[in-house]
């Protein structure tokens, strides 16, 4: 009987010492379920200079520079931990308030080369911003849906947000909102 009770507190000594250990690996892997969602914030860069037809990278107008400053001032509270912007005047100009108010660095993609394995590791779990173009920002949205959703963004339109977000368990979705 003595045997008994001792395998018994041997056994519930074990299962006491391994419960938190087990409630712990549900938290750890429940923290990397969250971190696998991946989200996209994709804006087209804000009113270029058209002055002149035969500049191929015009800076912005003073109306751009006050839109790339009110796109802060809308992702405020966005976490991102990521800037991207194609090597472009407007758009790195377009980028650069949001990347400096969340301390960040701007980093620049090829837009040939859009949501490539590379981008899709370095971008994996986080918040990104994505800035580029009236036909570049709906193919990057196409890119990571997989399908042909979203045609060109009006010439004349400077206010299209994408929102992509990935989920853990390969699921997408996506919105588009119009701010001015």
């Amino acid at each position: 009987m003595k045997s008994l009770a001792l395998i018994l507190t041997i056994v519930l000594s074990i299962f006491n010492i391994s419960q938190p250990n087990n409630l712990e690996t549900e938290k750890q892997k429940s923290v990397e379920s969250n971190n696998e969602i991946t989200t996209y914030y994709l804006i087209r860069h804000a009113e270029k200079d058209r002055s002149d037809a035969t500049e191929k990278d015009p800076l912005l107008t003073n109306q751009g520079t006050a839109r790339a400053k009110n796109w802060a001032k809308v992702f405020k509270d966005v976490p991102f931990q990521m800037v991207y912007s194609t090597n472009y005047n407007r758009t790195k100009a377009t980028a650069q308030p949001t990347a400096t108010s969340k301390e960040l660095e701007l980093n620049i993609y090829d837009p040939n080369k859009m949501y490539d394995e590379k981008f899709q590791k370095e971008t994996k779990g986080k918040t990104v911003l994505v800035v580029g173009h009236s036909n570049t920002t709906p193919a990057f949205v196409n890119a990571i849906l997989k399908e042909k959703k979203y045609t060109d963004i009006p010439d004349n339109d400077n206010g299209y947000l994408f929102i992509v977000t990935l989920n853990a368990d390969n699921s997408v979705s996506s919105q588009v909102l119009h701010i001015n």
